[in-house]
């Protein structure tokens, strides 16, 4: 749109630098302490013991994860193909500086990618719970991953409340039902994936129920600091050839 200025001006045209305009549309960081890594001793149904490492993302894993994420987009079965499509979204908003105080986790073991578990800061009280996701069976590195986030928000952010909402019915049934979490009253609040219902934790909640609730279901406590060589051994992310489903 065009308008006839109301003063003269000694420029006909005012450039901008890209720069100057990644300032404006990149969301400013509100400052937070970083994930501290974690390690957790799991079994799979067979009793094999492995040793499962959480750590944040490097930015520079970004596009290898957003390469596995497209082969859920076309899994028609369990709600995979919009959790694919989300979390997809999700990894490049992260990756592309478009998504407002993002942490972006991933479950290792042996370097071999098991787990992913993704959120954000609304603001200093608020966290959103985006998505949690296994890519191994029958170690319960769902529950691990969410465990974790939920562990940093409340314990280490500070954060007063927790925002989730469920596409899957596992999903529900696993947190929403398992940890009793209520709901606030819909529509007048709406979770940002695509408006569902916001079903939350406070931090009272989390401390007197559902960190109890979670560290049974799990069997223990994750540890830290991880030793030396087992950081080394997840420094460099390998992802699976297919998705396990």
């Amino acid at each position: 749109m065009k308008r006839q200025p109301p003063e003269k001006s000694s420029y006909d045209k005012v450039v901008f630098s890209i720069e100057e305009i990644e300032a404006l549309l990149a969301p400013p960081e509100m400052p937070k302490p970083p994930f501290e890594p974690a390690y957790i001793e799991v079994k799979n149904r067979e009793g094999e013991t492995h040793t499962l490492v959480i750590r944040e993302a490097k930015k520079e894993e970004a596009p290898l994860l957003i390469e596995f994420m497209k082969k859920f987009v076309d899994i028609d079965h369990d709600f995979y193909d919009i959790v694919g499509a989300r979390v997809l979204a999700e990894l490049l908003g992260w990756y592309r500086n478009r998504l407002k105080d993002p942490y972006t986790l991933v479950g290792l073991i042996d370097g071999e990618l098991v787990g992913f578990a993704n959120g954000r800061l609304m603001n200093k009280d608020i966290n959103i719970s985006l998505h949690t996701m296994a890519f191994k069976r029958g170690f319960k590195i769902g529950a691990i991953m969410y465990y974790a986030k939920a562990q940093y928000a409340f314990d280490v952010l500070g954060n007063q409340e927790w925002w989730a909402t469920y596409e899957s019915y596992n999903g529900f049934k696993r947190w929403g039902i398992g940890m009793a979490q209520p709901s606030y009253p819909w529509p007048d609040y709406q979770h940002e994936l695509g408006g569902a219902k916001i079903y939350y934790i406070t931090k009272e909640y989390w401390d007197t129920v559902v960190k109890n609730y979670l560290l049974d279901y799990i069997g223990t406590d994750l540890k830290r600091p991880v030793p030396e060589d087992l950081l080394k051994k997840n420094e460099t992310l390998k992802v699976p050839d297919s998705p396990a489903v």
